[in-house]
């Protein structure tokens, strides 16, 4: 991750843009969750704010807070505590600020030295890091600003467009303390274009609402989209309803057929209705089709996209499907070789490949000779349970999905599976470290 840092750091000096995402450990050396923010205390603009403590998330994606009194050491790579923390979720107070959620992308001006001293318009830009370190009583404070300058008419390209940059005393920055900020989000989306989605979901969950408002903005459709997926239902409903609708339509195209289908059908008739007429047809039938089923069924939580193949293709072929980046693991783990047409429904069904088996075959071989014919799909109908049962029964992370006349219709994987079972809040729900450890 990119730091303000523009040469070795003085020691004890650490940069929040580093910080955010680090592991932090207890006493054993067992990962009890990863920092996410900076709880600080803002004075002033002359005397440096006391930083009082961390933002962890622990595992199953609650936020607690941890006192700096509880952390021992940080280093480049990780956070260390005493172990001792109190798992009761974080909720900020009036007098604190996030370093990550408040202050990053704000518009501040540098007024130092001497043109502080005469009065003299500073530097205006944005903090892009901020940095913290130990003083004499032990305690932390934040000590530097990182601020950079808008671009200025064309750029080379290797420049990227950005201004200069300044790191400077925090007594030397004006607009972080005693007025309404002016803050953009282009830092902080830099920061979340960098963390898996489920990482980026959970620090938009929790930004204050105009902040929120900001980043989904700015983000594009495509990674909104993941971001989407990974965040409570609510919370996708609440940023669904204030987005322009046809950006809505956009979003919901990138997203998953399922989880689009899921989200739709949470949203009031009229609307759903509105969106399906706006997307894409092709889009738009998927939805459409899943919306059909039954709750809790097959049918309703299947993946309507897995990796198809005709027999004529081949096992190079079928390896070339499986390696894309974008494919989920649980799709990837196996291809659907059928009749034309290839896209769902489409002609029957003539068996799966599982990609241990494609591994372990020429890459000429066509891939029909590589099918396991003995496993049953599953039928659109099939129950919640009864999926749960197929695939632990057999040992499958993904199972096909077939009509009466044996067309492939999806597949349900094991991730549909489980964000079906799992209680609704199941994100919110803490794991304990000894469920962990156990």
């Amino acid at each position: 991750m990119s730091t303000a840092q523009s040469g070795p750091a003085k020691p004890g000096r650490v940069y929040a843009a580093r910080l955010v995402g680090l592991p932090i450990f207890d006493p054993q050396g067992d990962q009890v969750g990863k920092v996410r923010d900076l709880v600080v205390a803002i004075r002033s603009e002359t005397n440096q704010p006391r930083v009082l403590g961390l933002v962890a998330e622990v595992f199953g994606r609650r936020r607690i807070f941890v006192p700096m009194t509880r952390v021992t050491h940080i280093d480049s790579g990780q956070v260390y505590t005493t172990g001792l923390l109190n798992m009761r979720r974080f909720e900020q107070r009036p007098t604190e600020t996030l370093v990550i959620g408040q202050m990053l992308d704000r518009t501040v001006t540098i007024e130092a030295g001497e043109r502080r001293e005469h009065g003299e318009g500073g530097i205006t830009g944005t903090v892009y890091d901020v940095a913290m370190e130990q003083v004499r009583t032990r305690d932390w404070v934040l000590s530097r600003v990182a601020v950079q300058e808008p671009g200025k008419g064309l750029r080379r390209k290797s420049l990227r467009g950005r201004g200069q940059t300044h790191v400077v005393e925090w007594r030397d920055v004006v607009g972080l303390v005693g007025r309404e900020p002016t803050q953009g989000a282009t830092h902080l989306i830099a920061a979340l274009n960098e963390m898996r989605a489920a990482d980026a979901a959970s620090v938009i969950h929790d930004l204050p609402p105009e902040r929120r408002s900001a980043v989904v903005a700015a983000l594009d459709d495509e990674r909104l989209a993941d971001v989407l997926e990974e965040l409570p239902d609510e919370d996708q409903v609440e940023i669904l309803e204030h987005l322009d609708i046809e950006r809505a339509a956009d979003v919901l195209e990138e997203m998953t057929a399922d989880d689009a289908a899921d989200l739709i059908a949470d949203l009031a008739p009229e609307t759903a209705a509105k969106l399906l007429e706006l997307m894409e047809p092709d889009e738009a039938e998927d939805v459409r089709r899943l919306m059909s089923y039954a709750e809790e069924t097959a049918g309703a939580m299947m993946t309507p996209e897995p990796v198809i193949l005709g027999p004529d293709a081949t096992i190079a072929d079928a390896l070339a499907q499986i390696r894309q980046v974008e494919l989920p693991v649980s799709l990837a783990a196996m291809v659907y070789v059928c009749r034309q047409p290839l896209e769902t429904p489409t002609g029957k069904l003539l068996g799966v490949a599982h990609f241990q088996r494609l591994l372990r075959e020429p890459p000429s071989t066509l891939v029909a000779a590589a099918l396991d014919q003995s496993m049953d799909p599953l039928h659109p109908e099939a129950t919640i349970d009864e999926v749960a049962a197929h695939l632990a029964t057999y040992n499958l992370v993904a199972a096909p999905v077939v009509d009466d006349d044996g067309h492939l219709l999806g597949a349900v994987t094991v991730d549909d599976l489980l964000d079906h079972m799992l209680p609704e809040n199941w994100r919110d729900q803490p794991i304990s470290t000894e469920a962990r450890r156990g």
